[in-house]
């Protein structure tokens, strides 16, 4: 038995953009907003699973109740932790690491950032998450709400591209897309 599984990236925070990781922030009026577009008219759903990061949570907290539907938290589906990166931009780290940021961006897997989690361990905690997914809701629908960084990944195994390719996967604030979860742990992208 399949599960779908929406995926909802939060929207825009209010500290702005860069790599943000495990940093808290809140979202601004406009992620709010971009968050309720991308969910009109969409589901119906038979439950909520989110990043328990408020940029995600209050969302789903919001939305679950609005809905009558239940909401988990899950920590596995919290976005990758860039270390002595979180919190800055690309444009920053360009002027104080720029050789290091090139060798990320070249091979997210094969370099990681200083004190940063590596994205083989992000990739296996959020796929032991999508396989506890699959195990407990098999033939349902979910909407998990989460982070680019989570996306990108199940995006990118959906689509079959290789591992330099992961950060080539584009996901805006409030994207909403769609995977089929088969019981093999496989990934196919619809829609």
């Amino acid at each position: 038995m399949t599960l779908r599984l929406d995926l909802l990236r939060h929207g825009e925070t209010e500290l702005g953009g860069g790599l943000r990781g495990s940093l808290d922030d809140a979202l601004t009026e406009n992620g709010w907003a971009q968050m309720r577009a991308a969910v009109l008219e969409q589901g119906p759903w038979d439950r909520l699973v989110s990043s328990p990061l408020q940029r995600c949570a209050r969302f789903a907290e919001q939305l679950g109740a609005q809905l009558g539907v239940p909401v988990a938290h899950d920590r596995q589906l919290q976005e990758l932790h860039f270390g002595a990166w979180e919190g800055q931009s690309a444009a920053a780290l360009m002027n104080t690491d720029a050789e290091a940021l090139g060798l990320f961006w070249a091979d997210p897997y094969a370099f990681t950032p200083p004190q940063g989690e590596p994205v083989a361990d992000f990739s296996a905690r959020v796929l032991d998450a999508i396989e506890r997914l699959h195990s407990a809701y098999a033939g349902e629908r979910v909407l998990l709400i989460s982070h680019g960084g989570v996306m990108r990944l199940l995006l990118a195994r959906a689509r079959g591209l290789p591992r330099e390719q992961l950060l080539n996967v584009e996901v805006g604030h409030g994207g909403l897309f769609s995977l089929i979860v088969e019981a093999d742990g496989s990934l196919k992208e619809i829609g």
